[in-house]
Parts: C-alpha cells; sequence; structure tokens
C-alpha cells in the first residue's frame, strides 16, 4: 500500500515538473496579418489579379487590395490622399511626379514594357488594314483622356507616321479631327471598340491581347514607340517593408513571369 502511494506520487511529481507554470504551452507564432493597397493602371488589371493570387500563396498573412484606373487618375487620387501602399503606372512621368511632390518612399523601380496596336471591331466595318487609314475621313476614332499615359504614346506613333507622310502637319491634324471620343482609361477604350461604338484606337498591346472582340492592325516597329511601367512605394504606407517587398517582387523574376503570360515585356 506504502508502495502504492509512493509511485502515485512520483507519477505526479514528474507530471507536474512536464506541465508549464503559467499555463499551456504557447503556440506558434503566426505571421502578422498586413494588407496592402496596390494602386495599378488599367492596363495591368488582369496581371495583377493573377499576381494577388500568387503572392498571397507566397508571403502568408499579407492581403492584397487592388484598385485599377488610369495611372494619371490615380496619381490624382494618392496626391490629395487616397491611402495606398505601392503604385503601379503604366508610364514613369506618374511616379516621378510623386517622388518630386515628397509623396514616393524611394526611387521608382522599372517592371513591365508594353508596345501599341490599333484595334478595330471584329469585323472592320472601316476597313482599316494600316496605320495610315486612321486618318481618311470619316473614321471614328476611340480615345483616352489627355492625361492617360496611352494618349501620350498614340501621338508619339502619330508623330512617327507623320514623318512618313507627304503633309506632315495635315496628318496630325487629320488624326485630331477622327476622335470623336475620350475615355477615362485605356479598358473604357477598348470596351467603346468592342460595342461598335468606333472605328479604330490606339491601345497597349496587352490589352488587344485579353479581348476576344477586337482584331487589330499591327504598328510597325518602325513608328512604334515602348512603354516603360514603372511602380513606387507610397511615403504614406503603413507597412513600407511589406510594400518594398511586393514592389520588388512584383519587380523581380516571378512577376516578370506573370506579366510575360499576359503579354508585357521587360522593361528596357
Amino acid at each position: 500500500m506504502v508502495a502504492a502511494i509512493a509511485v502515485a506520487a512520483l507519477a505526479a511529481v514528474a507530471l507536474a515538473a512536464r506541465a508549464p507554470v503559467d499555463g499551456p504551452a504557447p503556440r506558434a507564432s503566426s505571421p502578422e496579418a498586413i494588407e496592402l493597397t496596390i494602386y495599378g493602371a488599367a492596363s495591368l488589371k488582369g496581371a495583377l489579379e493573377t499576381a494577388r493570387m500568387a503572392y498571397e500563396v507566397a508571403t502568408p498573412g499579407t492581403t492584397l487590395l487592388l484598385a485599377t484606373d488610369s495611372s494619371a487618375a490615380l496619381a490624382t487620387q494618392i496626391e490629395q490622399g487616397a491611402p495606398a501602399d505601392v503604385f503601379l503606372s503604366a508610364d514613369a512621368t506618374n511616379p516621378r511626379k510623386l517622388v518630386d511632390a515628397g509623396l514616393a518612399d524611394g526611387a521608382p523601380v522599372p517592371f513591365a514594357g508594353n508596345q501599341l496596336t490599333i484595334i478595330v471591331p471584329a469585323v472592320n466595318p472601316a476597313g482599316i488594314v494600316s496605320p495610315a487609314d486612321v486618318v481618311r475621313p470619316g473614321v471614328q476614332i476611340i480615345a483616352a483622356g489627355d492625361a492617360v499615359p496611352i494618349t501620350g504614346y498614340a501621338e508619339l506613333v502619330i508623330d512617327n507616321l507623320a514623318r512618313e507622310a507627304a503633309d506632315a502637319p495635315g496628318f496630325v491634324a487629320a488624326y485630331a479631327a477622327n476622335i470623336v471620343s475620350r475615355e477615362d482609361n485605356v479598358k473604357a477604350v477598348v470596351a467603346k471598340i468592342e460595342l461598335g461604338e468606333g472605328d479604330a484606337a490606339f491601345v497597349y498591346a496587352t490589352d488587344a491581347l485579353a479581348s476576344r472582340r477586337v482584331s487589330t492592325v499591327p504598328v510597325p516597329d518602325r513608328v512604334n514607340v515602348t512603354a516603360i511601367y514603372e511602380g513606387v512605394v507610397l511615403r504614406t504606407s503603413g507597412h513600407s517593408v511589406a510594400a518594398h517587398a511586393f514592389l520588388d517582387w512584383f519587380a523581380g523574376p516571378a512577376g516578370t513571369a506573370i506579366l510575360s503570360d499576359f503579354g508585357f515585356r521587360r522593361p528596357s
């Protein structure tokens, strides 16, 4: 009997020695939950949605909130105090404007390149077969607003085409006269052409690739331009380290592979 009591007492001491003094064993710490708001150019919409899923799997605890629109519109929102962490622009002008205004945390990071093409409705009612056709009388051109990056790139292509024309000033004026509407961003431009509400539009090659309801008229390399996309982390970000980590990832091999799948090029 005494032996049994002694054995039981020793067992109780052993159990007590293994148990923590203040309660159950602590659980392994989980990553801090972080939400990053990513402002991106409208032409990045598909690539960013894919990147979001890949990054959230690769970085447990981080959630990406995406907002896409014209780069110019997004930059204006940031200037007015919109709470974003990362800005991904379809040009270099808007990110550098934020740097100059003291609103960026670090220098802009180039992450993609794009080129222009002409899209027409699938049935091509105006019979557009070459870039020079966009200045024919009566052709209805859908364009974006003056501040939208695609507009500046399209004007560079028109200038290049005009240099090959006999009447360069007339060529530029004829193109401007054919513009029948200006949209908020390049996605809205594509939508107008898909609906047959215009005869032609200059868009990014990636936007043409993403639509099954338009046909394309290639822009020759000799007159085409390359759009360089740049991103910045914003100084007001509450998660600066995480924001820089995402931008580095998106500009690195993993992000580049996703962008390539959507037709983007490496920045040059």
